[in-house]
């Protein structure tokens, strides 16, 4: 598991000096967005930052777009494991759970705003990873819900996370409010499908605060 990150780049086995240099492409690339925000972004760019040619920085990665979805897919692989029941409401227990996804680009929202917008490419690469990134975020919220979730709530959740993220990212809701959004989402989702609101965690049924 702990090589899979790497192989994502380009999905085939790499050396050590290779794997080196996916590594210093992708970190490149994360402070290169920062400074440059997403339509500033190129593959040249990333690679000077990173001290290697453009032809071997193209080697790896196709585009930009691929270069983002390849940073996006190893900071969601590096989350600490979801723990399932680990206490708390279902709710309070997903919040968390995206808190934790969140805070990867609380740093520099352009970061998330740039991975966002690139995981829409269609090309091959960037499908492969989105569907590497979606598989993470899915088992993420079946931990966080338990097993025995209905799969329409956990479906819905992804969407709405996904809507969560391009309205943040259009700049018509704030990162940090992302966790709490779907909380409550998921409050209201339970209290229609159970009637009381508590889902199937433990607590008073409130919800529980998102950590600072």
């Amino acid at each position: 598991m702990t090589d899979a990150p790497v192989l994502e780049a380009t999905r085939r086995h790499l050396s050590e000096r290779q794997a080196e240099v996916v590594g210093q492409l992708v970190e490149a690339t994360a402070g290169e967005v920062t400074d440059t925000g997403y339509a500033g972004l190129t593959v040249r760019n990333v690679a000077r930052r990173a001290g290697v040619a453009p032809a071997t920085a193209y080697n790896y990665f196709s585009s930009k777009d691929h270069l983002l979805a390849e940073l996006l897919w190893r900071r969601m692989a590096a989350l600490p494991a979801v723990a399932p029941h680990a206490g708390g409401t279902l709710e309070g227990r997903l919040a968390r759970t995206v808190q934790m996804m969140v805070q990867l680009t609380t740093g520099s929202p352009l970061v998330v705003g740039a991975c966002t917008s690139a995981l829409l490419n269609p090309t091959p690469d960037v499908k492969h990873l989105r569907d590497r990134i979606g598989t993470v975020i899915h088992q993420r919220f079946v931990d966080a819900l338990g097993d025995d979730i209905d799969p329409t709530v956990v479906a819905v959740l992804e969407a709405t996370y996904s809507g969560a993220l391009l309205l943040a990212g259009m700049g018509h809701m704030d990162y940090e409010d992302v966790p709490g959004f779907l909380a409550q989402a998921a409050r209201l989702m339970i209290r229609d499908r159970h009637g009381d609101g508590h889902g199937h965690g433990h607590g008073d049924g409130h919800g529980d605060e998102v950590a600072e």
